[in-house]
């Protein structure tokens, strides 16, 4: 399955470790030690808040559009 959503992995200095976060989902962030370990971490909170919304019968965000995609 491709996942469609935008995530970001950068370094948290405050907490001393890389925090991952997804675009569509601002209010969710995953830490860890490692760098590809935030990718994964967000990904699976991703895919879970998903479900739990889509279970829900909650509208799920939709993914931005690719970086330099004309909207028309």
């Amino acid at each position: 399955m491709v996942d469609p959503y935008t995530y970001r992995v950068g370094w948290s200095a405050e907490d001393e470790e890389f925090v991952g976060t997804c675009a569509e989902f601002p209010g969710l962030s995953w830490l860890d030690e490692a760098e590809g370990e935030a990718v994964r971490g967000i990904r699976t909170l991703v895919r879970q808040a998903v479900a739990e919304m889509a279970a829900a019968g909650e509208p799920v965000p939709e993914p931005m559009p690719p970086h330099g995609t004309l909207m028309g």
